[in-house]
């Protein structure tokens, strides 16, 4: 039972290297209205097109 709570403790560091660490830092934005080529190609998300309509 320790052995798990310290590799998902270490887990979550790694995953959150660039958050905890780096000044400023935030999740890379992988939503499809933050992706460059899909705005070039004219492709939004359903759920905005629902909202916003």
């Amino acid at each position: 039972m320790i052995l798990t709570i310290i590799l998902v403790g270490v887990a979550i560091v790694l995953l959150g290297v660039k958050i905890f660490f780096v000044k400023g830092g935030r999740f890379p934005n992988t939503h499809i209205h933050g992706n460059p080529a899909m705005k070039k190609r004219g492709i939004s998300c359903a759920r905005d097109d629902e909202f916003y309509k």
